[in-house]
């Protein structure tokens, strides 16, 4: 309807462009908006102000020029001049009633557009370092890109999930050491674990899986693999350093191990974990078009490259033997390195490589989705890309916050390294796929989510994931009694029969399933899917309480038709909106 709004205004703009009354070639897109009060319409337009001063009169002698130019339509009808030179437009009931066969019509196409034109855009999210399983902050990051990724697809964009997993650096070197120190410890050796080694449960599962499988075969005692190495920090050792005492154990792994048995337990925890985080996001409903290794850029020289590039256009410079990134000329806080003194590209020089590599590979968009803590990340990389001769405009980074997790009121305390967190895994076994799904996304990426377990698996109104679900239930328990009754429930053709929709509560009803397009619109351009399922549960609302005080299987066949007509654009709508979000509309609750 708003779309139908603004063709009219534009025709009736080139009309007074034609008659002289505009100058031709200088008549901008009006804007179209809903207006918050009844008494002033449906919708309104300020092109009237917007162009007053090129037409060389005042906005409101302009917006009666506009209003006395405007096409007939059966849809409007009356539009009125309102202060300044508001242009309202009051709709005709017509106007909602002839949605409800549009919306059973085009099914689960309503509300999708081509509003992006099929220009290309790369979504990247999650993007955990696979060194454990993915807790609850990465299902918010998950549950977020996802939604943003199938909006954007919804108004037309070609979307491409993209997934760039970090199998490469130090961090996946801790991780094979540790599970090689747990295996140690199968084995029968006994020594102090590392504070700074990753020590959840899933690692000794790994160990466990190399004891299994080899045996005592890659065995060393624990005093040949300790010997001489840094103290490491621990309450007894205060002084020590932790940081040296992992990277002399990851030196001492490679050299007692070789290449091709460190590589083995390597590649042995990589796997094991990248097919658990690939599961997890699966049955959370998140799938990918690619999954991109950090290690193929590494292995393909294009790291190398990208620093060389940098190198010749005088980006870079030497300073204790490394190489740093001249950042600061691009409004960073500090140069970044690029390159370790020992030779080793570092993990900023990966990121510079792989995000040069999205834009090679002709994406007009780029979105990345990170953690909160990332902020400091986001100038450094546009800087990068700055700097190689790529627009940094192309890169959007969205920010997620921390979920918070409350049970009984009490916050759940989670830690990585120490593997004492809660997964997320083990949240959609607690509240189920849906709940955790639709909780993530209720808030603006960048404000924090106390997410509230007792509530998500709660039967309740005040769940609203639950109410929003019931609703379509709801819908699908009529049809059922209705069939049960022996009625005759094949709706009628077209707009047939809806004249008879006058109550006040199906006129809210016809008014909220009017907006659905325009939430998806804008959900989808403004990265916000919290505006979906906020009109998710407006729309649910609306229904539940059309159900309490109406009857739908009456005696009257035409009423009868009208508001299983109405009802089965609500259902169809629920569905629409809680599929983008990846949620189900259950038949039955």
């Amino acid at each position: 309807m708003k779309a139908q709004i603004q063709q009219l205004v534009s025709q009736a703009l080139e009309r007074l462009a034609a008659d002289g009354a505009l100058p031709a070639g200088r008549i901008p897109q009006p804007v179209i908006e809903r207006t918050r009060d009844a008494a002033h319409g449906d919708f309104a337009c300020n092109v009237a102000m917007v162009l007053a001063k090129v037409a060389r009169c005042r906005p409101r002698d302009l917006a009666e020029k506009v209003v006395a130019a405007l096409p007939d339509s059966r849809r409007v009808a009356r539009v009125e001049i309102a202060g300044p030179g508001f242009i309202n437009f009051f709709l005709a009931p017509e106007a909602y009633r002839e949605l409800v066969p549009e919306i059973l019509h085009q099914g689960h196409d309503f509300g999708r557009s081509r509003i992006g034109a099929g220009k290309r855009v790369q979504v990247e999210f999650v993007s955990a370092n696979p060194t454990g399983p993915l807790h609850v902050g990465h299902g918010r990051g998950a549950a977020y890109g996802a939604a943003v990724a199938d909006l954007l697809e919804a108004v037309g964009f070609e979307v491409h999930r993209e997934y760039y997993v970090n199998d490469a650096g130090r961090q996946m070197d801790i991780l094979a050491t540790s599970v090689w120190l747990r295996y140690l410890g199968l084995c029968g050796e006994t020594f102090s674990f590392p504070s700074n080694g990753y020590r959840g449960d899933y690692v000794l599962d790994i160990a466990a899986t190399l004891h299994q499988e080899h045996g005592d075969d890659y065995r060393h005692s624990a005093a040949e693999v300790f010997a001489d190495l840094p103290p490491d920090e621990t309450p007894q050792q205060p002084d020590g350093d932790k940081e040296a005492h992992i990277d002399a154990l990851i030196e001492r792994a490679r050299h007692l191990l070789g290449d091709i048995r460190y590589r083995y337990v390597f590649e042995l925890g990589l796997n094991n974990i990248l097919d658990d985080i690939r599961e997890d996001l699966e049955e959370f409903g998140v799938c990918y078009e690619k999954w991109y290794s950090e290690r193929s850029l590494v292995e393909s020289g294009a790291v190398n490259k990208v620093v060389q590039r940098l190198r010749d256009s005088g980006h870079l410079y030497e300073k204790d033997g490394a190489l740093w990134f001249r950042s600061t000329d691009y409004g960073d806080e500090k140069d970044r390195v690029v390159e370790r003194d020992n030779g080793q590209t570092t993990y900023f020089a990966s990121d510079i490589a792989y995000h040069a590599d999205k834009l090679e590979r002709g994406f007009e968009r780029v979105i990345d989705v990170w953690g909160a803590d990332h902020h400091g990340y986001v100038p450094r990389v546009k800087a990068a890309l700055e700097a190689l001769g790529d627009d940094p405009a192309r890169l959007d980074v969205l920010l997620v916050q921390f979920a918070n997790l409350y049970r009984q009121g009490r916050k759940v305390q989670m830690s990585t390294r120490s593997g004492s967190f809660v997964t997320l895994r083990e949240l959609r076994q607690e509240v189920g796929r849906d709940a955790a799904r639709f909780f993530y996304v209720m808030r603006k990426c960048e404000q924090h989510l106390d997410f509230d377990l007792d509530l998500a698996k709660s039967q309740s109104s005040d769940n609203p994931v639950y109410y929003v679900q019931y609703a379509h239930a709801r819908v699908c328990s009529v049809l059922k009694q209705g069939a049960g009754k022996g009625f005759d429930l094949e709706t009628s053709a077209g707009a047939t029969n809806l004249e008879h929709l006058t109550e006040d509560h199906e006129q809210a009803l016809l008014r909220t399933l009017s907006r659905y397009a325009e939430v998806v619109e804008a959900a989808a351009l403004k990265e916000e899917p919290h505006q979906l399922t906020h009109y998710l549960r407006e729309l649910a609302n609306d229904f539940h309480t059309y159900y309490n005080a109406h009857q739908f299987l009456v005696d009257d066949r035409a009423l009868r038709d009208a508001r299983i007509k109405l009802i089965l654009a609500v259902r169809q709508v629920l569905r629409n909106g809680l599929n983008l979000l990846g949620v189900s509309a259950p038949e039955s609750m």
